[in-house]
């Protein structure tokens, strides 16, 4: 929850770098509460079945949207590659899986062009 907290509080920080576990806590976190607020849409009744959006969904999935590709962009800096490397997601499927290995890889040790390593090391 701390890692999840952490990227709120940097709402639109796109400089830096930041860690594996921020990235994946976060993700796992977003994940998380958009299936309690579907739940929730869909047993209140705020929800469009037909469409799969729901009102409270739709709320937190724009609030979020920015701390999303800020931890996206930061999560590539941590590896060495710049944060426009995002814009390969709008590539169907292909795209999103070099993001996701882009996202699993290992920070590079050291400091680099965008800052000092998150481990410390």
């Amino acid at each position: 929850m701390n890692w999840y907290i952490t990227v709120l509080k940097k709402y639109a920080v796109f400089s830096g770098r930041a860690r594996r576990s921020e990235y994946w806590f976060f993700v796992l976190f977003n994940i998380i509460v958009s299936f309690v607020l579907g739940f929730i849409d869909g047993f209140i009744g705020l929800g469009d079945p037909a469409a799969g959006v729901g009102l409270l969904s739709t709320i937190y999935a724009l609030a979020v949207l920015i701390p999303s590709i800020a931890v996206g962009v930061r999560r590539l800096h941590d590896t060495n590659r710049s944060g426009w490397w995002l814009l390969i997601a709008l590539i169907p499927l292909i795209g999103a899986i070099v993001l996701i290995v882009f996202f699993v890889l290992d920070s590079q040790p050291g400091e680099n062009r965008f800052g000092p390593n998150p481990k410390g090391m």
